[in-house]
Parts: C-alpha cells; sequence; structure tokens
C-alpha cells in the first residue's frame, strides 16, 4: 500500500514537507494506472489547480505525467472554481480530473483531488484502488511540459465559457441582474474572484468583492473556510457598504457561506435548510434529498412536510456523490457548506449555490434575516455549533474508545434517543436534535458539532461531546 491516502476529499498535505512535487508525480501515475485498469485512459483528463502556493507548478507536474503516460490532458488556463473543473469533465467527455487544491485547509498545505466521469467525487473503494497503485519515484513516467503541449497530448483551455453556458440552463439569471440589489462578495483569496460580477453583469444589481486578489497567506482569518472567524473580517463590509446580501466562497469556490443584510452569518446548516426550502416550497421541484451525517435534521423534516425521501451518509462527497448518482437525487450537501444540484455534476458548487440564494431573495422579495422567518415557520428554529480540537495525535485509540464506550442517558440536559455510527458517533436527542463526535478526514483534529431546537443547550451539550472523547 502507499504512504499517501485520500482522505475525505482527496490528498492533502503539508508543502515542502509531504506535498511535494515527486508526491504529486506519484500521485498524478497511480491515477494514470487506474484510469488504464477502468477503461477510461483514452477519454483523457481535465487538469486544474487554485490559487495556492506554487499550485499552477504542481498541475503542470501532473500533466507532464499524464501526458507521459498517453493520456490526453485538458489543462486550465489558470486558477479556476472546483465546480467549473468538474463541468469540464462533462463537457470534453474526459475519463476524469485532477484539481491542485487543498480548498479550505491551513496556507500551508495543497491538496490533490481526483473525479469520475461524471465529475463527480470518486467513491472510496476505488480511491483505495488509487492508493494501491501510487508507485515509488522511479517508477513515475515522465515528459517535459513544452513537449507534451507540442504534441498535442496537453491542450490549454478556458473552461468559462462552456461553464457559465451550464449555469444559464439551470437557472435564470436576469432577475437576479434586474433586482437592483447591492452584493457583496468575499473571495477569500481565491478562485470565485471575478465570476459574480462576470455573471450579474448589465443589471441593477452590483456587486463589491473583497479579498479578490490571490495571496496563498490568506490574510484577515486562519484559512479560506466559509464560516466564524473566517468570515468575520469581510463580513465588516455589509453594514458600510450597505449591502443586501454577504456571499462568501471558499479558496476553491465549491464552497458558500452566507451573510445577512445586517452582517450575521447564517451558518451552514440553515443555509441547507434554505436551499431544501427553495426547491420544494418555491420551484415546486420534488426529488430525494442527500445529507452527510453531519447537517441538519431541518431537511427531514422537509422531506416529511413535501414527501421526499432523505438518505444520510458519512461525511464528504466521495459518499454524497454515488448517492446522489444513485437515486437521481434532488440536491446534496454537507456540513462545510458544500452544495450539489440535479442536472449539473454530483460536485460541490459554490457559485451556482449563491445564484440559487439570490434568486430565493427574488422570488420572495424578502431580505435573508426573512427567508430564515419563512424557514422557521416550516420546521422550527434550529441552532447550530461545531468545536474543532487539536489532540496528541498518539491518544487517538484512547480517544476512538472513549466515544464508543460512551452510553451517555442525556447530553445537555436532554434525553438521548439513540447512537449511530454512520461516520463517527452520532448521538440523537428527544429534541430532534444531535451531537456528533468525530476525527476530520483531511486534518489532524476532532470534531464535535451539535444541532438542537434549544438554544440555551448548545455550549452545554458541545460541553458534554468533549468530556465524551476525553479531552475536557
Amino acid at each position: 500500500m502507499s504512504d499517501i491516502k485520500f482522505g475525505t476529499d482527496g490528498w492533502r498535505g503539508r508543502i515542502a514537507e509531504d506535498y511535494t512535487f515527486d508526491n504529486v508525480r506519484r500521485c498524478t501515475q497511480g491515477f494514470a494506472t487506474f484510469l488504464k485498469q477502468k477503461g477510461l485512459a483514452e477519454k483523457g483528463v481535465v487538469i486544474g489547480h487554485d490559487k495556492r502556493f506554487q499550485a499552477e507548478y504542481f498541475a503542470a507536474a501532473a500533466a507532464e505525467v499524464m501526458a507521459a503516460n498517453g493520456i490526453k490532458v485538458w489543462l486550465t488556463e489558470g486558477a479556476t472554481p472546483t465546480p467549473a473543473v468538474s463541468y469540464s469533465v462533462v463537457d470534453k467527455q474526459a475519463g476524469g480530473a485532477i484539481n491542485i487544491t487543498a480548498s479550505h485547509n491551513p496556507p500551508w498545505d495543497c491538496g490533490f483531488k481526483v473525479r469520475d466521469p461524471l465529475g463527480g467525487a470518486i467513491p472510496p473503494d476505488d480511491l483505495k484502488k488509487i492508493e494501491a497503485v501510487i508507485p515509488p519515484i522511479n517508477q513515475v513516467r515522465r515528459m517535459k511540459l513544452d513537449d507534451a503541449l507540442s504534441d498535442g497530448l496537453v491542450t490549454r483551455f478556458n473552461p468559462a465559457p462552456a461553464y457559465i453556458a451550464q449555469l444559464n440552463r439551470l437557472i435564470d439569471i436576469e432577475p437576479i441582474r434586474q433586482a437592483g440589489f447591492k452584493v457583496l462578495v468575499d473571495c477569500m483569496w481565491g478562485n470565485g474572484a471575478g465570476w459574480f460580477p462576470r455573471l450579474l453583469a448589465d443589471g441593477a444589481t452590483t456587486v463589491h468583492e473583497v479579498h479578490n486578489e490571490r495571496n496563498p497567506i490568506f490574510p484577515h482569518m486562519t484559512r479560506p473556510e466559509p464560516i466564524p472567524p473566517n468570515v468575520d473580517h469581510g463580513l465588516g463590509f455589509v453594514r458600510s457598504l450597505g449591502a443586501d446580501v454577504a456571499i462568501i466562497n471558499d479558496g476553491d469556490a465549491d464552497r458558500v457561506g452566507f451573510g445577512d443584510e445586517n452582517g450575521n452569518f447564517i451558518d451552514q446548516l440553515r443555509v441547507y435548510g434554505l436551499l431544501g426550502y427553495y426547491f420544494l416550497e418555491l420551484r415546486g421541484e420534488r426529488g430525494p434529498i442527500v445529507k452527510t451525517i453531519s447537517t441538519t435534521k431541518m431537511l427531514n423534516k422537509l422531506g416529511q412536510i413535501y414527501g421526499v425521501p432523505v438518505y444520510e451518509t458519512g461525511v464528504g462527497f466521495k459518499y454524497i456523490a454515488p448517492k446522489m448518482v444513485e437515486v437521481d437525487a434532488m440536491i446534496g450537501g454537507e456540513e462545510s457548506g458544500g452544495y450539489a444540484f440535479r442536472g449539473h455534476v454530483p460536485e460541490r458548487d459554490g457559485l451556482l449555490a449563491g445564484l440559487f440564494l439570490l434568486d430565493m431573495m427574488v422570488r420572495t422579495g424578502k431580505k435573508p434575516s426573512q427567508l430564515l422567518d419563512l424557514l422557521f415557520e416550516k420546521v422550527g428554529a434550529h441552532y447550530y455549533k461545531r468545536v474543532d480540537s487539536t489532540f496528541d495525535q498518539e491518544r487517538k485509540a484512547e480517544i476512538q474508545a472513549n466515544v464508543a464506550q460512551a452510553h451517555p442517558k442525556r447530553i445537555g440536559g436532554l434525553k438521548v434517543t439513540d447512537i449511530v455510527t454512520i461516520d463517527g458517533h452520532q448521538f440523537l436527542m428527544e429534541d430532534g436534535g444531535w451531537l456528533l463526535v468525530r476525527f476530520s478526514g483531511t486534518e489532524p483534529i476532532i470534531r464535535v458539532y451539535c444541532e438542537t431546537t434549544h438554544e440555551d443547550k448548545v455550549d452545554d451539550i458541545l460541553a458534554d461531546g468533549l468530556k465524551l472523547a476525553g479531552l475536557a
């Protein structure tokens, strides 16, 4: 087995420590071998990247290896949102994609994501097959990029036109252009920069971007993840600009955060609830909902109200994407702010999700804070919070045992009704809420999450979760 392991979404590592050019080449050779085994190599691959340190050079290194294996490469001309990379797989009818991005990780990390012919995440069993054929560096094939370009094995391309055409098939953008909104977009120094101004140009709506240059240190935030405190600096501009709404995209623009007209953050579980309400109530669509175990039970309640099934999976789009394809889901999503939609690719799309939220404002004539009132009229108010905790890695087995052996009768004063172990340990409570304790699949941290209908019990529930793990 390889020393490179794929986590929740791809392989990630610290630049210059384990994330090196040699290891990127090894990973690419493993994916090339996998594509050949699957009979997909003749279709070629799309390769894209984000704005992290050296990302374009890591992407070029991957292209050189693919070309040396005789596999056609479409290499993006520059930093490209992950959903545009994924859609390009479908547009080019390619066999898959490599995306050089660490998404929301800290600045010192980079990552290597792989995608299937549908543009979606590759299932866990196939990720293991890729890992198993990652060779030592002396078995990696290489050729110079200039030679690959000259030979036609690598072609640089602009993914924007095809992707924008796809967005226009999925949503009527014109009413948003003419709505007269003032939209603040926090690009988090990432790939989302310039997209909303382009999509919403030539109308009454105006877009003001912040953090829209390339800066792989990610100033004003610990990481380009669209949750507090990373969003705080950007949200501070809402009031001064008089913005109607804030849209926040993570570093590779596959996730979205949302801020109301007062500069208050709307957490990602509530955003998923809003998107579910938008499709079911405002667009009148029907179809299965796919959600990770770590996201909102408001969707389960909406499913009951509107008569649609709700499927729960482990954390990560490597679980969501295959399930969406299997059941032809209307929408799929996760707690981290990633949402995917039917008729598109089974992949998170933070740009499309932002457009849908703006369309919800158009259709209802309501401000973001009022949209939550609409949702809560249907399912009741829900409160969410997550705590990420570092720990001594030597204690991992001990912590796992602590949680596995815990059978509390009450958490935060609420009766525990069941324990679910799809991914980590989720303790269901009498109010319909839950506590989840699980290890991150991309970083050496443990996450403790909760959702409850009791605002005053959130901190108590989280504190009990840390105690269960032996971390408090």
